[in-house]
């Protein structure tokens, strides 16, 4: 059984900076413990104030070497920034498999850096099921920017959009990464375009057939404002280049958030799926348990039977959970 740790005092902790306090609260949440409810009570009070970055495209466009040239951009600029990093799980494990990112290791002791690697265990959408309370705890620890960058699983990995303030979507000349990103819906979660790699052959084409679609795909703006316009970049983030002019346009999309109000619509938007996630987890366990006591097989033998309708046996199993205690 793992000890027991006073909620309180570990964000207390993590808030003064202790990387120790930052990474048991993140194993707490992750490991869905007994805490978790006391957890997110003592981190709320102190949400809500950094800005969420998410990172992604597909495997081999560079998005650890991006995200790494990102850290030392903001810790430039005085920023204090978190990074998680979600890995694909470990078939054995269940762990994160590239550990806490060897690319990442120069930013390693530096005090204004928390980085951690976290596991899908599974979950399609290239995020972890812990991500939202991960974020939280780095929010709540003073992170002024949290970069996510996701596994790169193509199409499913959309669902970063959910979480983030600011999408960046990278893509790398000379493996059709414009056309497979339109394909897969990618393009339209951009806030930001980068063509990374870009001192390659076919550079100045990716850009200009991402100019072509993204102007296929123009989103709307908030209200009373004109729509945000996608920047493209230029990177070549192993050297450096181009990352300044990536982080300005970054802030330019926070600026245009906070001024048109989308951010604080994204922002409910975010809340309102977490809160349904949540509810919906808790009304599954609470059918595990009906399930425990025989109602449910009871109820799928009916059904099987044809002497009741699914609709009807859900009806039932709704009104028990109601009838439960808490």
């Amino acid at each position: 059984m793992s000890p027991r740790h006073d909620p309180a005092d570990l964000v207390a902790r993590a808030r003064r900076g202790e990387a120790r306090a930052v990474a048991l609260l993140i194993s707490m949440v992750e490991n869905d413990g007994p805490q978790l409810r006391e957890v997110v009570e003592a981190l709320a009070p102190y949400t809500g104030r950094a800005q969420i970055v998410g990172l992604t495209g597909a495997p081999g466009v560079g998005k650890s070497t991006s995200t790494s040239a990102l850290v030392a951009a903001l810790r430039a600029k005085d920023r204090r920034v978190g990074v998680l990093a979600v890995d694909p799980s470990s078939p054995f494990s269940g762990g994160a498999l590239l550990g806490d990112r060897v690319r990442m290791s120069e930013h390693a002791t530096d005090d204004g850096v928390f980085i951690r690697s976290m596991a899908t265990r599974g979950k399609l959408g290239g995020l972890a099921w812990s991500t939202p309370q991960a974020l939280r705890v780095l929010d709540a620890a003073g992170c002024d920017v949290v970069l996510i960058e996701t596994v790169g699983v193509g199409q499913s990995e959309i669902e970063v959009v959910s979480l983030a303030d600011t999408t960046v979507v990278l893509l790398a000349p000379g493996m059709g990464d414009g056309i497979q990103a339109a394909k897969a819906g990618i393009l339209e979660i951009a806030d930001v375009l980068v063509v990374n790699k870009a001192d390659r052959d076919g550079a100045a084409q990716t850009v200009r057939d991402l100019r072509y679609m993204a102007s296929l795909a123009a989103r709307d703006g908030g209200s009373g404002e004109e729509a945000w316009t996608r920047p493209i970049v230029r990177t070549v983030a192993a050297r450096g280049e181009g990352v300044d002019e990536l982080l300005d346009a970054i802030d330019a999309h926070a600026e245009w958030l906070e001024r048109s109000g989308e951010g604080a619509r994204r922002r409910r938007r975010r809340a309102e799926a977490e809160i349904q996630a949540v509810a919906l987890r808790t009304i599954q366990d609470r059918i595990g348990d009906l399930g425990g006591s025989e109602m449910l097989p009871r109820l799928a033998e009916q059904v099987g039977r044809g002497e009741l309708d699914p609709y009807a046996a859900a009806d039932r199993l709704i009104e028990a959970l109601g009838s439960q205690p808490g």
